[in-house]
Parts: structure tokens; C-alpha cells; sequence
């Protein structure tokens, strides 16, 4: 079952005639995601080259979706025409279906244009923004799944597992010690690490707490803001479910950015053992180290009769 993207997901590329977005593109179809076309501003008309498809590009989102009924996009384009590609999702889904999802892969976007565009999709009912900077979302299947982004499919298996993190790397590693103790992944969504972002952990959270495929969910945080605090407060209030965390950044120094734009202490908050002080109040097993994941799963797990 997963959340938000099913194993059927139709899927657009805005971008697809650029060398990334040609790359990963191919590199979905290869994992089994339905890529049913790409979208290049005057370039409607042409095809492009997936290996085992010829992909169809249109000018618009709307004459794309209009023509292949897709649910979801995925936006590989330079940073400076990044929002305005999430925006002209937003009005298409919205005009044409009432519903999609948007991954923004494209790192980099200026601040100012996410704040324009994330403002645009809040206001919106039926949209969802994941991203920008980020790896993207995948629901693995039984023999392959939707893969909408730029994680490698092969370390994915279908299970019940749900995986959030900011930090794309940290995704792949949570998904290893899943699979280190025998578990798959029901949905893995990487949010991405900027200051300002579509979806974030809370609504992943409800999302795989309604979900009945999964049982517990890994959250990969870092340093900086307060995201993982508010994940926390809701999960103490909200999730019957179990939750392991993973901080990055407990060595980092105050006023040092790490990483990810929105990766820095300021003012003597957003510090590492101040989120897991956080998580740990609120029920949350976190590991001390990336490879010790796995271990703490099983832990959880255990503790709550599912293994």
C-alpha cells in the first residue's frame, strides 16, 4: 500500500530532455516506474530515449497530464526555474485532475522562490510538494514498484517499514539496516534538508500512521531548526506505532553549516542532543550511530510484539 505514491503511480518528468532528467528518468523505468512522459517548454512533440521506451514530451504540464492521466511529477531542472515548475505542476494537476504529488529533486533553489511556491501549493487542496533537495519518495513492490527520483532501486524491497529523512545519503543507510534485520520498506520519503520544504515530518508521520502496510517508522533527522521537535511533540500525542530516530550533526559546531542549507545551530538551538533529549521524552528509540539502526529497529519491534 505505501503513502502517496502506489506501485501504479503515472509519472511525468519536468525536465526530461536535460541530461539528468533523461538519466534518472531511464534509471525509473529501469526499477519498473510508469514514466508515461516529460514535459520541456518548446520542445512538445519530440521523444526521448528511456532504453526500453520512447517517452513522449510535451510544452505544458497541462497537455501532458490532459494526455497521459499522470498523478505525479518529478522536477529536474537548473534551481532558477525550479518554483516556477512546482507552481505550473500545482495548476495543472489542479485544473486537470484535482490531485498530484510533485517531487523536487533540483538543489539549490533560491529561498525566495520556494517560499513563493510553497505558499502556492498550501493554498491548494489535493497537491502534494516533496522537496527540493531531496532524493525523492519510492514505494517498493514485489517485483519492482514506483521509484520517482534519484535513489538507487535496487537496495529497496517491498516490507512495512516506513523511512523519512532529510538527508539523502542517511535514506539509503536507514534502508541497509532495515534490510539488515530482515525488513523491507513500505514508503521511504527523502524531505530534503532546506529551510523551507513541502512536506515534512509530521505529515509523513500521520501519513504512515493511517497507513495499515506499515508497522513502524525510521525518522532521520539533523541538526538545525526544530522540525524534530515538533515531530516529536506529535508523535508523544498522536502515533501508536513505533518510531526510531537518528540525529546527523552531534559534532557540529554552533554557527557552522553542515550540509543542507537549513543544517546549522543558531543561537544555541537546533543542537543534536537537544533533539534527541526531544525524541527519547517522547517514546522515540534513537540510535547513536547510523550503523546501530538496524539493531534499535529490531529493539522496538520486539518491545511491541511484532517480531
Amino acid at each position: 500500500m505505501g503513502i502517496w505514491i502506489g506501485e501504479d503511480a503515472k509519472v511525468l518528468v519536468q525536465g526530461i530532455t536535460g541530461n539528468q532528467g533523461t538519466f534518472h528518468a531511464t534509471k525509473m523505468v529501469e526499477y519498473g516506474t510508469d514514466i508515461v512522459g516529460g514535459v520541456t517548454p518548446r520542445k512538445g512533440g519530440q521523444t526521448v530515449d528511456l532504453g526500453s521506451i520512447q517517452a513522449p514530451v510535451w510544452d505544458t504540464m497541462v497537455e501532458a497530464i490532459e494526455a497521459t492521466d499522470a498523478d505525479a511529477s518529478v522536477i529536474y531542472v537548473p534551481p532558477r526555474f525550479a518554483g516556477a515548475a512546482i507552481i505550473e505542476a500545482a495548476d495543472a494537476f489542479t485544473q486537470v485532475r484535482g490531485n498530484g504529488v510533485i517531487v523536487c529533486i533540483t538543489e539549490g533553489v533560491p529561498t525566495l522562490d520556494m517560499v513563493k511556491a510553497v505558499d502556492h501549493v498550501s493554498s491548494i487542496d489535493g497537491i502534494r510538494l516533496i522537496g527540493p533537495n531531496c532524493p525523492g519518495i519510492i514505494t517498493p513492490g514485489e517485483n519492482g514498484g514506483s521509484k520517482i527520483g534519484i535513489m538507487p532501486g535496487h537496495i529497496h524491497a517491498k516490507g512495512r517499514i516506513g523511512v523519512i529523512s532529510k538527508s539523502g545519503t542517511l535514506t539509503y543507510e536507514a534502508v541497509a539496516q532495515t534490510m539488515s534485520i530482515d525488513e523491507g520498506q513500505s514508503t521511504c520519503i527523502g524531505i530534503g534538508g532546506d529551510p523551507v520544504n513541502g512536506t515534512g515530518f509530521i505529515d509523513c508521520l500521520s501519513a504512515f500512521e493511517d497507513d495499515e502496510q506499515t508497522v513502524a517508522v525510521v525518522m532521520i533527522g539533523e541538526i538545525g531548526g526544530t522540525a524534530e521537535e515538533e515531530a516529536a511533540a506529535w508523535v508523544a500525542e498522536n502515533m501508536s506505532k513505533p518510531v526510531v530516530g537518528f540525529v546527523a550533526g552531534m559534532t557540529a559546531p554552533p554557527g557552522k553549516r553542515m550540509g543542507h542549507a537549513g543544517a546549522i545551530i543558531s543561537g544555541g538551538k537546533g543542537t543534536a542532543a537537544e533533539k534527541v533529549a526531544a525524541m527519547e521524552a517522547a517514546g522515540i528509540r534513537c540510535a547513536n550511530d547510523p550503523s546501530e539502526i538496524g539493531a534499535v529497529l529490531l529493539e522496538s519491534l520486539k518491545a511491541a510484539g511484532l517480531r
